[in-house]
């Protein structure tokens, strides 16, 4: 915890919805907010530019992906409305999401089908998950012959399932469809080699499991797509390609995107590896840990886990979201415990998070807690 600025009276689980930013992080993003306020016209003139083409070369190293197809964007949620704003759609198309997409994202989604006549489906997935086949298989299944576009996560935000990407791309792209991968949660937790991958977009958040500061996230696109995309705030850089048009949106927070090498560099400290496979285990002892004390389900096998758990609370009853934000917040009064509840194919679960921080403490602490006394 000497590394971060979380508060030491608080069991913190939830690192999967803000991130935590280390406090070198932190540092170096302050840094470059007190460089430009020193002079905001010279930074912006001569140093901005420079500045930023060395963060993205950081970051399109550590992806392994073509420099000339990454885009910096606040959030995953930001790279996402640039695809879906960006691409044409007409009356009788169709959008596929899953039931297991990020609700801002699904949002979106239905935004754009409302403007343009076009139909948003949602293809469930039953939960709990006995392994990826069942994914692939149900989402090649709702593609038809009018479908021009698929969301999928990669690793999913309510049931912290890693999806077998690769897989579901191979096969929409047999049938002519392209993919958007909505990786919010991916770098840093998972591997991630994007020239591998060669995914159509991929959107990824700096800011959670890549230590950046708050504002950081990167939208990839395949080269038959960049002249096609435009960020959500047209500015001088319009019809200039890629690089140009999402570089410069206007002033902003300058700390957020020039802090991705130093995020990126607090993990190589800690070893990726290392801190992949000691998070993993965690998550998984955590998820075996609260499914035997409270004698409940867990959502996702082993090898579609990450460094978060979804696990079912012992609950019967309605499953609905007000049930489940008065859980989490009273679990937040009662015990100083901080992890989403969620509501989730007719079942409340919990969704704890790990990260360097975390203790197998923790998740004994949550063990201990009495629902019903909650819920009560």
């Amino acid at each position: 915890m000497s590394d971060f600025i979380l508060t030491s009276d608080t069991i913190q689980i939830n690192h999967g919805s803000f991130g935590a930013t280390p406090i070198l992080v932190l540092d170096a993003a302050d840094a470059w907010r007190r460089k430009f306020e020193a002079d905001p016209t010279h930074f912006m003139r001569r140093l901005w530019a420079p500045s930023l083409a060395e963060a993205k070369a950081k970051l399109a190293a550590f992806l392994n992906a073509d420099i000339a197809g990454l885009a910096f964007v606040m959030n995953a949620s930001d790279g996402a409305n640039a695809v879906l704003r960006s691409l044409d759609f007409a009356a009788g198309d169709e959008i596929l999401v899953t039931s297991h997409g990020y609700r801002a994202v699904s949002k979106t989604v239905e935004h754009v089908c409302r403007r343009t006549g076009a139909t948003a489906r949602i293809v469930d997935i039953p939960f709990p998950l006995t392994g990826p086949d069942t994914v692939v298989d149900a989402i090649d299944a709702a593609i038809t012959a009018r479908t021009r576009l698929l969301v999928v996560d990669h690793i999913t935000s309510p049931t912290a399932a890693v999806f077998p990407v690769a897989a579901i791309q191979t096969r929409a792209r047999k049938r002519g469809v392209p993919v958007l991968i909505d990786g919010a949660h991916a770098p840093g937790q998972v591997p991630l080699d994007i020239a591998a991958l060669a995914p159509d977009f991929y959107i990824g958040n700096c800011h959670k499991w890549l230590f950046a500061a708050k504002g950081a996230a990167f939208l990839y696109a395949a080269p038959q797509f960049r002249d096609r995309l435009h960020p959500g705030t047209i500015s001088h850089g319009y019809g200039q390609g890629m690089a140009a048009e999402f570089d410069w949106v206007g002033t902003r927070d300058v700390g957020a995107w020039l802090s991705v090498p130093d995020g990126i560099a607090y993990g190589e400290n800690l070893g990726w590896a290392q801190l992949r496979q000691r998070n993993n285990d965690l998550a998984s002892d955590a998820a075996k840990l609260l499914s035997q004390v409270w004698g409940t389900r867990i959502g996702t096998p082993d090898s579609m886990r990450a460094h978060m758990a979804c696990v079912e609370i012992p609950l019967t009853g309605p499953a609905d979201e007000a049930r489940a934000q008065k859980l989490w917040s009273k679990l937040y009064d009662a015990h100083r415990i901080q992890m989403p509840v969620i509501a989730f194919a007719g079942a409340l679960w919990a969704r704890p998070s790990v990260q360097i921080y975390n203790r197998a403490a923790d998740y004994e602490a949550l063990a201990k807690v009495d629902w019903r006394a909650l819920d009560a």
